[in-house]
């Protein structure tokens, strides 16, 4: 190794020849090859946090394991055991700079990852950056890996805490939502059915609906987690295991479970482990599925505060910004939009990830670069979307409630809570004489016989009509359609 003092160089060297790198880089001459050769995606490997600490969490692992069986000496290994720490820590995260998306299978990435610990590591021992005879960061930072085991296991490590903080907020929406609900308890609303006025119920009773959905996929994200969490680590190249010690498997599972918290575990075949990515493929599934479930919430959201004078107008989400450069005081539902925008950028990374599963080769899937950004990414914007939902709007949503009552009222739809007592065909008639006529169902039933008006406003009551207070008895049929002239049947 050589410094430049006067172009502030240092000069590093592989099997292929010999690259300046800049000297105050962490990172050496495989990181540079990689700027060289993947200008593509312009986005850095840094931009997911979580990967890079599972990248600094299976190298701290590894020097663990490797100094237990002896594999690795004392001194060695506590530096890149520090080194590894200040990563995990937060530190030196701008230097992982190869893009998220890369030929060679994570090569470039694992040689970053490599590269940087060992320099932090060099400069912790007093030693200047690129003195890898003292330190190397092939045969002491990866001694025991490949990236066949290192790359998809802290893939697997970064997705596992990259989920905890989703699932906190896919939980804090479920209780936003959850407040609504209590709050909007006990207002009344025309329930709908294919865009179509159906039966009575209440806004809580939908916003309920709306918490119980994000909550069942709190359970299905949790339950595909479990498929990330079995590693290879100790396969090296193809699973068979070459270069490294028979304790160095068990050893390294151990530490990596201490260091990440997580509950992971070996596979059992360690060949299967290293060519088979279906896991990723089921855990991006699962994040589809919790995508078009929101998507679909928001689209409710939208229709319901469509107007807010011509359209359906039942609650009001957050003015966030003006709607329209042309047409004056119009507001749109921009962050019910974004979250839409997301989910369809969710379910196209979901047929990326699909498709790179099944592109995989013999003992060796060299497509996990893209498989591991498609995810990430999903799970960040998934994260972002949630919170600005929560935030903008779901906690600052109102209802109109005398427009809902005015709806409800003027329904023929509240008939059906009638037809216990006065049969389907009377029902069906008087609806039919309300919606020429526009008068009240209640007036109709009333007049025509087959109900007294105590009566009818019992069964009518919002408990009742919504469902909070079940019924548990019919009362007698007043009279039959035949006998109502009034009834048009």
């Amino acid at each position: 190794m050589a410094l430049d003092a006067m172009t502030r160089m240092r000069i590093e060297t592989d099997s292929l020849g010999s690259l300046e790198i800049p000297a105050d880089a962490y990172w050496g001459i495989h990181t540079a090859r990689a700027l060289e050769n993947f200008p593509v995606s312009k986005r850095p490997i840094s931009v997911y946090k979580d990967l890079v600490r599972g990248l600094a969490m299976v190298k701290q692992a590894s020097a663990r394991a490797n100094r237990e069986i002896g594999a690795l000496d004392d001194e060695k290994a506590e530096l890149i055991d520090r080194a590894s720490q200040l990563v995990i820590d937060g530190q030196f995260h701008d230097q992982f700079v190869v893009g998220v998306i890369q030929g060679g299978a994570g090569t470039s990435t694992n040689m970053n990852a490599n590269e940087v610990i060992t320099n932090i590591a060099l400069e912790l021992a007093g030693r200047e950056k690129g003195d890898y005879a003292f330190l190397s960061p092939i045969d002491d930072t990866n001694r025991s890996q490949s990236t066949n085991d290192v790359y998809p296991t802290a893939i697997k490590v970064g997705l596992g805490l990259d989920l905890l903080t989703l699932l906190e907020e896919l939980d804090l929406l479920r209780r936003a939502f959850l407040a609504k609900a209590v709050e909007f308890h006990d207002i009344l609303k025309v329930g709908r059915t294919q865009l179509q006025d159906a039966v009575p119920m209440t806004l809580g009773q939908e916003f309920h609906g709306f918490a119980t959905t994000l909550g069942e996929d709190y359970s299905r994200l949790k339950e595909n987690a479990y498929l990330l969490y079995e590693i290879n680590m100790g396969a090296t190249a193809i699973g068979t295991g070459i270069t490294t010690h028979p304790d160095y498997g068990k050893a390294v599972l151990r530490h990596l479970r201490e260091i990440s918290g997580l509950d992971l575990e070996t596979a059992t075949d360690l060949v299967e482990s290293t060519s088979d990515t279906g896991a990723f493929m089921s855990f991006s599934s699962s994040l589809k599925r919790n995508a078009i479930k929101l998507s679909k919430i928001c689209n409710d959201l939208r229709l319901l505060s469509s107007g807010p004078q011509a359209g359906f107008g039942e609650i009001n989400l957050p003015a966030r910004q003006a709607g329209s450069s042309i047409m004056p005081g119009k507001v749109n539902p921009v962050i019910p939009e974004v979250v839409n925008q997301v989910a369809f950028a969710v379910v196209g990374a979901d047929m990326t990830v699909t498709m790179a599963v099944e592109a995989g080769q013999l003992q060796l899937n060299a497509f996990e670069p893209v498989i591991a950004h498609s995810i990430f990414q999903s799970i960040t914007w998934m994260r972002r979307a949630m919170y600005t939902l929560r935030v903008n709007c779901v906690e600052g949503i109102t209802a109109n409630t005398e427009r809902l009552g005015a709806m409800v009222g003027a329904s023929v739809g509240v008939v059906t809570a009638l037809t216990p007592f006065i049969g389907y065909a009377a029902a069906a008639a008087l609806a039919k004489t309300a919606l020429l006529t526009g008068r009240n169902v209640a007036d109709l039933v009333v007049e025509a016989g087959l109900m007294t008006r105590e009566e009818c406003i019992k069964q009518l009551s919002p408990a009742r009509l919504s469902g909070l207070e079940t019924i548990t008895a019919a009362i007698p049929v007043s009279r039959t359609p035949a006998e109502s002239p009034d009834i048009e049947v």
